[in-house]
């Protein structure tokens, strides 16, 4: 009974609930045409070089239009925005679908596609993430929404790569992405029976430049969510592309198939959304900023090992507390960011958190991508996690210092 009246607590709010419900069912249905996406251009051509470029393709819009999106965000109504990029993010699986039961999945058809999300991703998450604040009609009941919204992408990162493994070996990849296409309903229905508050009277529009100079001003003045920004970023280029390198270890080390892929990606959704829990479980007032530190020093570890061990079953394991470590970084960062930004600032402010997530994880899969290519997958995967235990230390004083 604890359990349910601190971990789901949030969902005593109906919006929130309809939101959380909708989400998770599209949610796995984008990870199943990720996985199948990532896995149909290295079955094409077996590079690494290449998964980097799938990423980029995907990620790198994201980085170029979320301060856009950020502002877009801050001045006009969230709900409308987020249907809008819901049904075009529907369009888009319309799209894969079709080219991929007619024969047209080229490798560059896939990364154009990719990259048609990525700018529809770069104003879907600004204003996706501040909106929980209008479903949420309890203060208190926030840092445990936007937890279960971690464990929502997380329980979709397990579930989706996995059901996508199977779906790829009995039915292909074109199913992967109508599954998808049909996951996008779910979403829209829910928006659509949603009974938000009236919205407040938005703040009078500027320069776009001038509204972009007012929020990295903010960020700079602002070292609670400054510093955990800078930290995201440097992990997300350094650190979290480990994701690139997953299927060379699935078909190469492990002499598996997309089946393999999916249950290394499974278990590592499992770690994930273990640790959404647990973020979730916590009470008010926890040292958010340590546990932070604690997580990356999994993640590392978890990587140096996972890159030594060449047995499947062992490395599950690994993967598993890879997810568990990984999932606070981004986690613990949007809870700083979304409690300590002004109102009227935290729609920018989440177009800087996607901005470090979304638009450095793709130079770093290309960067992680061209050093496997000369240095081998194993030994990458060693660095990434070497440099994760690097940045704890640099970063060793932010995290260990007081306040939450």
């Amino acid at each position: 009974m604890l359990l349910k009246s601190t971990t789901f607590r949030a969902f005593r709010n109906r919006n929130y609930a309809l939101f959380f419900t909708g989400q998770s069912i599209s949610r796995m249905g984008m990870w199943m045409q990720r996985t199948a996406v990532i896995w149909v251009v290295y079955s094409m051509t077996h590079s690494s070089f290449m998964l980097g470029l799938t990423l980029f393709a995907e990620q790198f819009p994201s980085f170029l239009f979320s301060a856009l999106g950020g502002i877009v965000s801050d001045r006009y109504d969230r709900y409308k925005l987020i249907l809008l990029t819901q049904s075009l993010s529907m369009v888009q699986a319309v799209i894969l679908t079709v080219v991929t039961y007619t024969g047209h999945d080229s490798v560059w058809v896939l990364l154009v596609l990719s990259a048609v999300l990525g700018t529809i991703n770069a104003f879907d998450v600004p204003a996706r993430q501040p909106l929980v604040h209008e479903m949420v009609n309890e203060p208190e009941d926030l840092p445990n929404a936007l937890s279960l919204n971690s464990s929502l992408t997380n329980l979709a990162k397990m579930v989706g790569p996995a059901l996508a493994g199977i779906v790829l070996s009995e039915w292909g990849a074109g199913t992967c992405f109508l599954v998808n296409t049909v996951s996008f309903i779910a979403i829209i229905v829910c928006l659509s029976l949603m009974k938000l508050p009236p919205q407040p009277p938005r703040p009078q529009k500027q320069k776009v430049g001038k509204e972009l100079r007012d929020g990295f001003r903010y960020l700079c003045k602002t070292p609670e969510i400054g510093l955990p920004l800078l930290m995201l970023t440097l992990v997300s280029l350094l650190v979290l592309p480990y994701s690139t390198l997953l299927p060379v270890f699935a078909k190469v080390i492990f002499e598996g198939d997309a089946t393999t892929y999916g249950y290394i990606m499974g278990f590592i959704g499992l770690g994930a959304i273990s640790g959404a829990f647990f973020l979730a479980s916590l009470r008010e007032g926890s040292r958010l900023k340590r546990i932070l530190a604690v997580n990356t020093v999994i993640l590392g570890v978890s990587l140096v090992l996972f890159s030594r061990i060449d047995n499947l079953s062992v490395v599950l394991f690994f993967a598993v507390l890879i997810g568990f470590g990984a999932m606070a970084q981004t986690t613990v960062c949007n809870i700083l960011v979304q409690t300590k930004s002004k109102p009227e600032m935290r729609g920018r402010a989440m177009s800087y958190q996607a901005m470090a997530a979304f638009g450095m994880m793709p130079l770093g899969g290309l960067l992680v991508g061209t050093l496997s290519e000369h240095i081998g997958a194993p030994a990458s995967l060693l660095i990434q996690g070497i440099t994760a235990l690097l940045i704890v230390l640099c970063f060793y004083r932010f995290l260990w210092g007081r306040g939450r």
